[in-house]
């Protein structure tokens, strides 16, 4: 039984599973924007936006923890220098998954994987406008139209 384990397994092993998300949590931090498949998504998601957490603090240990998680000085500056100061005033959600179809192959459902750009509202579907209706012509107990509707039906 699964009880109290958390997290996906992606068919990796430990350490395999492990490399795999250094490598693309690197990825979308250097890029700020990957495409991958939407399991993959949410579960990055969860080591994106704790490294974003821990260079909003900056402290001597977090930048220690977050240099062995990161695997290029590249990503590691970029997100101590850009995106700390981008969210500082952001209390999480610094990620977005967005749905981006399915991949031909396999028909897997894949998604961009992106962080929140700063200043930016959250994106919400617009209602599509209402359709006017077609009136029916009102008949009467006799079963013929009533000349009040049949002479604005005519206008």
């Amino acid at each position: 039984m699964r009880h109290g384990k958390s997290g996906r397994k992606f068919s990796l092993e430990a350490s395999e599973r492990k490399a795999f998300f250094r490598n693309i949590t690197d990825s979308l931090i250097v890029k700020g924007k990957i495409k991958t498949t939407v399991t993959r998504a949410k579960e990055i998601r969860k080591f994106a936006e704790h490294l974003i957490t821990m260079a909003k603090v900056g402290t001597l240990a977090s930048k220690r923890r977050a240099l062995a998680f990161l695997r290029t000085k590249e990503a590691f500056v970029k997100l101590f220098g850009e995106y700390a100061q981008t969210f500082k005033d952001r209390n999480g959600g610094y990620t977005r998954i967005t749905k981006a179809g399915y991949r031909a192959g396999d028909n897997a459902p894949m998604a961009y994987l992106e962080f929140i750009v700063a200043g930016e509202e959250p994106t919400t579907k617009k209602a599509a406008p209402k359709r006017k209706r077609r009136r029916s012509t009102k008949k009467s107990e006799d079963g013929k139209e009533s000349k009040e509707t049949a002479a604005s039906t005519k206008e």
